[in-house]
């Protein structure tokens, strides 16, 4: 059964949530099927098991880090929704060959899901790691 432009809006604000401090991982299992599929992997396993990796590993050097929705755009015949997000965070360990830093850095994406069922089957994404790399080449980044 589809669901209405609001789940698709209010599961996807949940499954935002989930890249903050602390994430809630009973609720990263129910938003996520069991096939689900990530179509924009960056060379991780493109399984349910490896995104969670890739947030642990972000979380993990961004522990205090906070993700918020900006806007969304759900395609509800699709059942499908595009986010456009932004996180905040301190880096306190090295992520992707940069830091620490122990400076504020903003990173921001877009998503989109596909869900059925009532969770994420699929994810397609892109992030803006600017100001995290402005590490590399010495600069301090802020929110």
């Amino acid at each position: 059964m589809p669901h209405s432009r609001n789940e698709l809006a209010d599961l996807t604000r949940r499954w935002i949530s989930l890249w903050s401090v602390p994430v809630d991982w009973a609720l990263y299992d129910a938003l996520h099927a069991d096939d689900f599929e990530d179509c924009a992997a960056a060379g991780r396993d493109p399984t349910k098991t490896g995104f969670a990796a890739g947030v642990r590993a972000l979380l993990a050097a961004f522990p205090d880090l906070h993700a918020r929705v900006d806007d969304l755009v759900v395609d509800e015949p699709a059942q499908r929704v595009a986010v456009r997000w932004s996180a905040t965070g301190t880096k306190r360990s090295r992520y992707l060959s940069v830091g620490p830093t122990y400076a504020a850095t903003r990173i921001t994406g877009i998503e989109i899901v596909e869900v059925r069922a009532g969770r994420i089957v699929r994810r397609w994404g892109e992030w803006d790691i600017t100001a995290h790399l402005a590490g590399l080449r010495g600069g301090q980044s802020t929110a």
